[in-house]
């Protein structure tokens, strides 16, 4: 009789992976301190305009707003990275995570079954917490737990599949994308932007650019079909047809979305290779290095308002995701996990990277505690130690730190006991 084949081991954890996982978590649960509306307020503004320091004050408030905000449509701020990064650490993660299910002598057939599994839990949490405070089910798959769990299957048809395939469907996904958008037809003369909930003086692009403007591009139209298709309601409860979305988000974001996860997807399996550590730090940063090049080439207004318009092939718009943005947004979140990557399982240095490490293992749990609990939480604070607690100038950056580090206690609490929840 034929000996069995002993399964592989267990991969060992990526510490640098959950330390960045942990970092974008953090980030998005403090809804940026508020630091967007603080540091745009007269009084904060002119603290320190008796001084030497007036000039460089009001810059570092001027960066800490736009740094802690979306931008309205073009460009990027650090706050746009965060769901991107969140979608490429889902692609790192996947080598690694269908290695420990091979370890424990789980075949194709079932992994596949469990990702579709995942995929369908992600969309329904997603469309849950899409839902929290309205009178009726939101049925809307922006949410990037649904646009996750929209484009994982088709990232785990690509896994183990070589560098030529993966970089070949990247390009065949994001050329057909940018093509869906460049055909469709612009608005008439005489359009009122306002149909779409644009206001007059919005400021839209002319010329080939004009096909990626806000509400009125492929994805919004497909939306206007799709979305109708369920059943949907406004603000008071009354059943109500879907007309556009007032962010500009759309749900065939998932498509362009599904390219930020296989270039994760390309990282996580070079992070499993063979290369020495060095190798792979040096090959994240001149892929990075790449990716916003190209990026930048297709919207290279990003470097200059005063480059022409009609330079731009595709604008870079997270709300769209466009090509451009894929690339430029991947970019930085190569650098970023390079960085963690280096300092923590290159150098060696973790002991820092523990706080960070303990929610990057439990992120999904911070994510579901960060959507529906902050409110409670806060209220809460002001219950046992007083209603005026955050009734001070900087109360509600203070009060968004503290509602973060109770937070960050709920899953201190998980590893302690060893609680991680996963999908």
């Amino acid at each position: 009789m034929a000996e069995k084949t002993p399964a592989p081991p267990p991969p060992e954890r990526l510490v640098s992976l959950d330390a960045y996982r942990g970092f974008v978590m953090l980030a998005m649960a403090s809804s940026g301190f508020r630091l967007s509306a603080a540091c745009t307020k007269p009084e904060v503004l002119s603290l320190y305009d008796n001084s030497g320091a007036k000039t460089a004050w009001r810059w570092l408030c001027g960066q800490l707003a736009f740094h802690t905000d979306h931008v309205p449509w073009a460009g990027c701020a650090f706050w746009d990275l965060i769901q991107p990064s969140f979608m490429f650490m889902v692609g790192v993660a996947l080598p690694y995570s269908m290695a420990s299910r091979a370890s424990l002598g789980q075949g194709g057939f079932m992994q596949f079954l469990h990702v579709l599994r995942r995929s369908l839990i992600l969309i329904v949490l997603g469309i849950f917490l899409s839902s929290e405070g309205k009178p009726h089910t939101n049925f809307v798959f922006t949410n990037v737990l649904t646009q996750i769990g929209m484009g994982y299957p088709i990232v785990w048809l690509l896994l183990k599949r070589g560098t030529a395939v993966q970089l070949t469907s990247s390009v065949l996904i994001l050329v057909g994308y940018w093509y869906a958008f460049y055909q469709f037809p612009l608005p008439a003369a005489g359009f009122d932007p306002a149909t779409v909930g644009l206001p007059a003086d919005w400021p839209s692009y002319h010329g080939l650019a004009a096909h990626w403007n806000k509400a009125t591009n492929t994805a919004a139209a497909i939306d206007l079909k799709f979305l109708n298709l369920f059943p949907q309601y406004d603000k008071t409860g009354a059943p109500h047809l879907y007309e556009f979305n007032s962010g500009g988000y759309q749900t065939l974001n998932f498509v362009p979305s599904i390219v930020t996860m296989i270039f994760g997807l390309m990282t996580g399996e070079l992070l499993r290779g063979t290369k020495t550590p060095n190798q792979k730090t040096v090959r994240m940063i001149w892929t990075g290095a790449l990716c916003l090049v190209l990026g930048l080439a297709l919207d290279p207004r990003l470097l200059s308002p005063n480059i022409p318009l009609d330079w731009t092939l595709c604008p870079i718009v997270k709300r769209i995701w466009t090509p451009s943005w894929a690339l430029f947004s991947t970019g930085w979140t190569l650098w970023m996990l390079a960085a963690f990557y280096w300092v923590i399982d290159v150098r060696g240095w973790k002991a820092w990277a523990f706080p960070l490490a303990i929610i990057g293992m439990n992120s999904i749990a911070l994510y579901v505690g960060a959507q529906l609990l902050k409110p409670w939480i806060s209220q809460t604070l002001k219950t046992h130690f007083g209603s005026k607690l955050f009734d001070f100038t900087g109360g509600p950056v203070v009060e968004s730190a503290a509602v973060l580090f109770v937070l960050w206690l709920m899953c201190y609490w998980m590893y302690r006991r060893k609680i991680f929840v996963r999908i």
